[in-house]
């Protein structure tokens, strides 16, 4: 076939697809995906017939099929999301995490994880140069790493060489948030935006004291002015954490290692746990003011303010105890900072 044949037919196919290269017209899974496609399109479309079956369609969603496919489901809820109600919602929100969870399988070996890691890694720090090895790669792989970023389909990166594949928790947001109670529609969209980027990498913080307070303040009021939300358990689980957070940190990054005086404390969150202890009254300010309270007393005080069995243990077990602050279980049973929901 002539070279401007052949071109003219990439072009053509590129364009159909939206799939940023020229495909194999041969390729028979997308044929299938354009043929469902059309049919959809089509004027006499069943809506009320497509919403029975969009469960089964999402249901063969799986490692094989294409950014297309998961356009095509991703209007058809859409579509059918304002005809249910929250039960099925719901429902379906599980249902399409579990899709993108079978999209984004990866199986490899011990050498193309190996191969995964090093060129995921060298992309994002020289994204503009061809990398030689990307065919030591998965086809898998290599199909996602070129649709990244389409069908809300990302690459996440946590350090020391951690990466995986995660749907955006803009794809809740924005597909199933509008059509849901407020309660509901007001925990996804802000959960969503607060973990569209990392909040942990490699067991660090990587948000400022100021937003870690934010966000204790806005998990401590949706709780308040959503007292019967479907979830309700989950947002206790954010308000604890981010407490935590503020006047703890983590083991990698902690606020203070011995909690001596104020000058033993991260100057950020000292100065962010002062404006609280200064602010509204609230939960969170009651127990600004507290921990303050114990930062400002000598050793002996601090004894006779702890009950027995509290004097002979760590500053941070004693100045958790006197300012009320629980930490969070570390058995929950779900991941709360990757999605727009706790998983």
């Amino acid at each position: 076939m002539p070279f401007k044949s052949i071109f003219k037919a990439c072009l053509v196919i590129g364009g159909v697809l939206f799939l940023g290269g020229c495909q194999q017209p041969s390729d028979p899974q997308i044929q299938i995906e354009q043929t469902e496609a059309k049919q959809k399109q089509s004027p006499v479309n069943d809506f009320s017939l497509m919403c029975q079956n969009i469960e089964k369609n999402m249901s063969q969603i799986n490692d094989q099929r294409t950014t297309f496919a998961l356009e095509q489901i991703n209007q058809d809820l859409k579509v059918c999301l304002p005809l249910m109600d929250l039960a099925e919602q719901k429902h379906l929100m599980l249902r399409s995490t579990e899709m993108y969870q079978r999209f984004l399988k990866v199986d490899r070996t011990e050498f193309q994880q190996r191969a995964f890691e090093q060129y995921a890694l060298e992309m994002a720090q020289h994204p503009t140069i061809q990398q030689a090895h990307f065919q030591q790669l998965t086809p898998r792989d290599q199909y996602l790493l070129k649709h990244k970023n389409q069908a809300y389909v990302e690459l996440l990166h946590l350090g020391n060489g951690n990466l995986q594949y995660r749907r955006s928790p803009e794809y809740l947001a924005r597909i199933f948030a509008p059509y849901l109670p407020a309660a509901e529609k007001a925990f996804i969209e802000n959960l969503a935006e607060q973990n569209k980027d990392p909040v942990l990498v490699e067991k660090r913080l990587q948000i400022e004291a100021p937003e870690i307070a934010a966000r204790s303040l806005f998990w401590e009021d949706y709780l308040k002015t959503y007292p019967n939300s479907s979830y309700k358990r989950d947002a206790e689980y954010l308000l604890k954490q981010y407490t935590y957070f503020l006047f703890r940190g983590t083991e990698q990054s902690p606020v203070s290692e011995d909690y001596r005086d104020r000058y033993a404390v991260d100057t950020s969150h000292l100065e962010t746990i002062i404006g609280l202890a200064n602010g509204q009254k609230s939960k969170l300010s009651t127990q600004a003011r507290l921990f303050l309270e114990f930062l400002d007393m000598n050793p002996e005080q601090r004894q006779q303010a702890l009950p027995a069995d509290y004097r002979n243990r760590s500053a941070t077990e004693q100045i958790l105890y006197y300012a009320q602050i629980s930490p969070p279980s570390q058995k929950y049973d779900k991941d709360c900072f990757t999605d727009a929901i706790c998983i």
